[in-house]
């Protein structure tokens, strides 16, 4: 486990460095949006949407380069998320990463056109040329990203989760709002990969079933930490699920049956992987740390 985390914290070197270079700050009028922008995206974190797509881009051989310029892509809508997350229209969080949240250390508006930024400059990230020659393959990017973070992905898991205060909502429809608001994401970073490797149906089948029960699992330990997490650990505020009045994994089934679950999905997910042999060990990796990470 030490080699791993010595590993994520590697790829996430190199994606900070990515996104330093893909955001630069320069001397113009409006270099405030971009100051926020780096603010939002440079801070320090465990990158494991990226580290998925630069884990699953090898399995297929696909050039480092490439797969740093989606996995920062994937990164800046990660972050554009988080930022709007946290605005007091929906979340109103002051904590972010153990520093103030973006509107907070900017203000609101900003905040707002600083996440608006962030997901046009992923688009425009995936779009260009030096993210594959092939036209075909940024098309699907572009494509598969949108669908991922849409009104049928990201976006709408987060209206789910608006409506969910005091919804009295049953364990299916938890599961839809995360895998819609949490899942797709995490699922398009492995399907990137494949998308940048051209790989075989079988391929991305596999791919497939390992990111989606690797979602779930990543989901419910989430739910875990917001109810036993330490606050300086996760650099944000805890209980906040349950002071909203909001179903989580959690309080459907409990802390011992939710972390069972979790067990079991990271177990189930590793044996997706067979196919790609050692190849896809630090994807089983992962999926070991995140059922074990204590932020």
């Amino acid at each position: 486990m030490t080699d791993f985390k010595e590993a994520l914290d590697e790829n996430a070197r190199l994606v900070t460095s990515a996104l330093d270079r893909l955001l630069p700050l320069e001397d113009k009028p409006e270099s405030r949006l971009m100051e926020a922008m780096r603010y939002a995206t440079l801070s320090e974190g465990k990158r494991v949407r990226p580290f998925l797509v630069i884990s699953s881009a090898r399995l297929f051989n696909v050039s480092e380069s490439c797969a740093l310029r989606v996995a920062a892509a994937v990164e800046m809508v990660h972050c554009y998320s988080l930022v709007h997350d946290d605005l007091p229209a929906m979340d109103d969080d002051e904590l972010r990463r153990g520093r103030p949240t973006c509107h907070v250390e900017f203000d609101e508006a900003t905040a707002i056109l600083v996440g608006d930024a962030l997901l046009t400059k992923a688009f425009r990230v995936l779009s260009e040329l030096d993210t594959h020659p092939d036209p075909a393959v940024r098309s699907e990017l572009v494509t598969a990203m949108a669908r991922a973070i849409g009104e049928e992905g990201m976006v709408g898991g987060q209206m789910l989760d608006l409506k969910a205060e005091n919804a009295n909502l049953g364990m299916a429809e938890v599961t839809r709002l995360q895998r819609m608001k949490t899942g797709m994401l995490i699922a398009f970073a492995c399907e990137s990969a494949a998308i940048l490797g051209k790989a075989p149906e079988p391929a991305r089948h596999a791919l497939h079933a390992f990111v989606h029960d690797l979602g779930l699992a990543f989901q419910i330990v989430d739910d875990l930490l917001d109810v036993e997490g330490d606050e300086k650990e996760l650099g944000k505020k805890t209980g906040k699920d349950a002071a909203a009045g909001k179903a989580t994994f959690v309080s459907l089934m409990g802390r011992d049956r939710a972390r069972a679950q979790a067990e079991m999905l990271s177990g189930q997910a590793t044996q997706h992987l067979e196919m790609f042999a050692e190849k896809a060990d630090p994807l089983r990796e992962l999926a070991r740390f995140i059922v074990r990470r204590r932020s």
